[in-house]
């Protein structure tokens, strides 16, 4: 063998172990990046989805009861504008004279048009007086007819307000459940990987604290309304108590 095949042959060796050290090399930089921890989707939804199945059932719940809220909320912020203005003009052509009808004319007016909360009880109590005479006198029959049709009123006005209470007292500790659960389960990943690393514990703590953040999504708004639709209520249930003291009065004079 010449000295040129030996010097050729060696260089093709010591090309083809340059090779195989290159694929080894490759093989072992992939085997690092595919036990490199997966990246997480950090988004609302990426959240949603890679929660466990007690956090995902947490955060429906939560969602499902803040579009039931808001769906109160903006009826009440309707019913409650409506039957305030009807009120107010109810009592207002009450007080100044009711167009100058006598108290009876005015019952039989009303009673054909009774659209508002406060005509609806005017004329449960006065008709025990013109419509249902007696012997005895109407003053006591008028005033359980009128006190039962004033809670009846207020019960329509109120109806769902304890939803609204619910969710703001209940929300907060819900979401927190939700958290506690999605800790957990982030420790327990701690323990099977046995790897204490950021990026192993903060996607599971990030899910967890996502169902605390919906639940205080979902009571913030329903305390705020739950205490205005409380107040508003409660001045409407003052204006008809004294409407119903007054027109007992007017009642227990006027028939005795």
């Amino acid at each position: 063998m010449s000295q040129q095949q030996i010097i050729t042959q060696g260089g093709q060796a010591v090309n083809t172990v340059a090779t195989s050290v290159e694929k080894v090399a490759n093989a072992g930089a992939i085997e690092n990046i595919a036990g490199l921890p997966t990246a997480h989707d950090l988004s609302m939804w990426g959240l949603f989805m890679q929660a466990d199945f007690v956090v995902k059932f947490v955060m429906i719940l939560l969602l499902i009861s803040s579009i039931v809220c808001w769906a109160i909320i903006f009826q009440k912020i309707s019913i409650i504008k409506t039957t305030k203005n009807k009120i107010n003009d109810f009592l207002n052509n009450f007080w100044e004279g009711r167009g100058g009808k006598t108290m009876e004319e005015f019952y039989y007016e009303t009673k054909d048009r009774t659209d508002d909360p406060l005509s609806r009880v005017f004329v449960a109590g006065m008709f025990e007086c013109y419509e249902k005479k007696g012997k005895r006198r109407p003053t006591s029959r008028a005033e359980r007819a009128l006190n039962n049709a004033s809670t009846r009123e207020l019960s329509y006005i109120e109806k769902n307000l304890s939803f609204l209470a619910t969710v703001g007292s209940a929300g907060p500790f819900i979401g927190l459940f939700g958290t506690v659960w999605g800790i957990m389960n982030s420790f327990q990943s701690i323990a099977a990987t046995n790897n204490t690393s950021l990026a192993v514990v903060a996607p599971g703590i990030a899910e967890a604290l996502f169902a605390t953040a919906i639940g205080l999504f979902a009571a913030i708004p329903a305390v705020i309304a739950y205490n205005r639709f409380n107040s508003d209520v409660t001045k409407i249930s003052n204006e008809m108590d004294d409407f119903v003291d007054e027109l007992i009065i007017y009642i227990d004079r006027e028939f005795e």
